[in-house]
């Protein structure tokens, strides 16, 4: 089955943070902290496939609460966003349970090695145009964009499309 056809059966989309969904470089304040960059697009799309019903986590090793209240403002269930994960696996699968979810019926995008073990249980692995070799050698699908760049506008639009929600739906005008 190729990457367009298995979008057909997803549910939900999980998303890493650091070269994903900010890009591969972090400014850091003058106290060290991490002070990362989001994308509006991805932030849309994120938004409204929440809106349109489909389950979106975020299993980062970052610790920064800021990250949370992101994904909070943009409508996520603060129970579906995972900071300080050390054992990626852990979280992705508690995400499978609490929802009943199939692996394959899950987009998982991530670029890196702390990536790997959960891309290669996930139904659609993807990643980012720079992500590590090893993460590029496994993903299904490879977005054109790079981190923090639309990437994950690319595969929640590719999705929606798949899925008639993409244009055609009256939320798709809101915010």
């Amino acid at each position: 089955m190729n990457f367009k056809q298995k979008l057909n059966v997803i549910k939900a989309f999980i998303f890493d943070v650091d070269g994903v969904l900010s890009p591969n470089t972090i400014p850091l304040d003058s106290n060290g902290v991490p002070q990362r960059m989001s994308n509006v697009k991805d932030g849309y799309s994120i938004n409204l496939a929440n809106r349109l019903g489909y389950i979106i986590g975020i299993i980062t090793g970052g610790k920064e609460e800021a990250v949370r209240l992101r994904f909070e403002n943009l409508g996520l269930n603060p129970a579906d966003i995972y900071l300080a994960q050390a054992d990626k696996v852990a979280a992705y699968e508690d995400i499978k349970a609490r929802y009943g979810l199939d692996d394959s019926q899950i987009i998982y995008m991530g670029d890196d090695i702390p990536d790997l073990k959960v891309m290669e249980r996930v139904g659609v692995p993807v990643c980012p145009a720079d992500a590590a070799p090893e993460i590029l050698e496994i993903a299904v699908y490879v977005s054109d964009k790079e981190g923090g760049r639309g990437c994950a506008r690319d595969v929640i639009e590719q999705t929606l499309r798949a899925h008639n929600n993409w244009m055609s739906h009256p939320d798709a005008y809101t915010w």
